[in-house]
């Protein structure tokens, strides 16, 4: 018996949830990496890129879909050299704005920004404001994200100017990369696509890996080698394989507040390892992120756009 639209939406949701979560326990892994071998977060960026890519392709092999790759590269290059170049270009103008700006500021920017260009722009394509419910989740989602991001500190930085605006550009690459996923998703096999735009983002941010430097003899150290597999296997190639498998039932502008899960797992991750203090306000911000992502599978099913 096929799946209600209801369920299948509810099954997507859970999907980036998990892509959520994944995405949220990279952050313990590259505090783990540069305490090996300081490498730039360019460098970091460009090898998980790259080993996604590489692991993602070998699963196509297996699975014999290189024709739908084939097919996706021919009927929409486009839309996938978009998506890829939107994917690096947010991971790297991230962490460019946590170098310029902290922590804080560059998570509640860049973060915060993304469901609301993908609200404000799936309104506009529908012609219609988006609803109460959902505008309470997002209040809800953002202020959370908010408590949650202070909770954990930040030292500051020395270009706060250049910083936020490194954030406002990761902030619309995120949304970006949701909206044009989106509207090839539910048509492309989420292998397919996430084995493109991966590999993509992989050749986009090389240029880039090769001025701030390629690791050199550090990638011998088994540490550094080791996570920079679980960054690029887990957090990358199989987190956006469920990201873009969600977005096929998912409205976009519930995908990306589904990934606010991302900040609450990196906290948690934190304060659970590392020791760091949530504190109250980061606890009460993890009840709202939760909250919303709960409230987000009792909103009614928007008709893919």
């Amino acid at each position: 018996m096929p799946s209600s639209p209801s369920g299948s939406a509810r099954l997507g949701l859970a999907q980036i949830c998990v892509a959520g979560v994944l995405w949220g326990t990279g952050g313990l892994a590259v505090r783990v990496l540069r305490d090996a071998e300081p490498l730039s977060v360019v460098t970091i960026s460009a090898w998980r890129m790259l080993i996604g890519a590489v692991f993602l392709l070998v699963v196509v092999a297996v699975l014999r879909q290189t024709g739908a790759l084939r097919e996706l590269l021919r009927r929409r290059p486009a839309r996938v050299v978009t998506v890829g170049v939107a994917t690096a270009a947010y991971q790297a103008l991230y962490f460019a704005g946590v170098v310029a700006v902290g922590v804080t500021v560059s998570t509640v920017v860049s973060l915060g920004l993304a469901p609301v260009v993908v609200t404000v722009v799936e309104s506009v394509q529908r012609r219609k404001g988006p609803d109460a419910t959902h505008l309470v989740v997002l209040a809800a989602a953002l202020a959370g994200l908010v408590l949650v991001s202070a909770s954990a500190g930040s030292a500051g930085g020395p270009h706060p100017v250049l910083g936020v605006l490194a954030s406002i550009g990761s902030g619309t690459a995120y949304a970006l990369t949701t909206l044009v996923g989106r509207s090839i998703a539910g048509s492309t096999p989420p292998l397919s696509l996430a084995t493109a735009s991966t590999a993509v983002g992989a050749v986009a941010l090389a240029p880039l890996a090769l001025v701030t430097g390629v690791g050199g003899p550090a990638l011998t150290d088994p540490v550094v080698s080791g996570t920079l597999v679980y960054l690029g296997v887990l957090t990358m190639a199989i987190a956006y394989l469920l990201f873009y498998a969600g977005l096929r039932t998912a409205p976009g502008s519930s995908a990306v507040i589904a990934t606010l899960l991302e900040p609450l797992t990196a906290a948690v991750l934190a304060a659970v390892v590392l020791g760091e203090r949530l504190g109250a306000a980061g606890v009460v911000g993890g009840v709202l992120i939760l909250a919303a992502v709960a409230g987000l599978g009792r909103r009614p099913v928007v008709p893919p756009g």
